[in-house]
């Protein structure tokens, strides 16, 4: 005998709002990144380490590669984006921080649906992942 289940395969508003914002963000990311590696490629904007060098670095550790190479760790790139290398991580950001904001973008509707404890499930995955974007939850690396 089949039971027959009620089953709705639907997305639910919440859902295609953060697939909505997913998808804008991960096209703007995708946008920048082409953009900011034809800049790099085509010499628009003088890279930090030059072409040339860039082998040297390679077989380092990342420790090694930022003590030789004088580059702050951490959110320090964000000072170098006026260097075509670094102008990379732009869009790279933008893609690794979307979730961050498909989250924030859907606690209203949770919230207007009484959804409470999604809602509170996704207030506190936005404050979990921008901390630890932010750097201020890093432990032992």
């Amino acid at each position: 005998m089949t039971e027959s289940k009620n089953v709705s395969l639907a997305a639910t508003p919440e859902q295609v709002l953060y697939a909505k914002f997913l998808n804008k963000g991960m096209l703007v990311g995708l946008l920048i990144l082409f953009i900011t590696f034809a800049i790099y490629v085509f010499g628009l904007i003088d890279p930090y380490i030059a072409v040339g060098k860039i082998s040297e670095y390679w077989a380092l550790d990342v420790t090694t590669y930022l003590e030789r190479a004088n580059i702050p760790d951490g959110w320090g790139w964000v000072a170098m984006v006026n260097y075509a290398d670094f102008l990379n991580f732009v869009g790279i950001a933008i893609l690794a921080g979307i979730t961050i904001l498909c989250y924030a973008a859907i606690i209203p509707t949770l919230l207007k649906n009484n959804d409470k404890l999604y809602a509170l499930l996704a207030t506190l995955e936005v404050i979990v992942l921008a901390g630890a974007a932010s750097g201020l939850l890093s432990v032992g690396h």
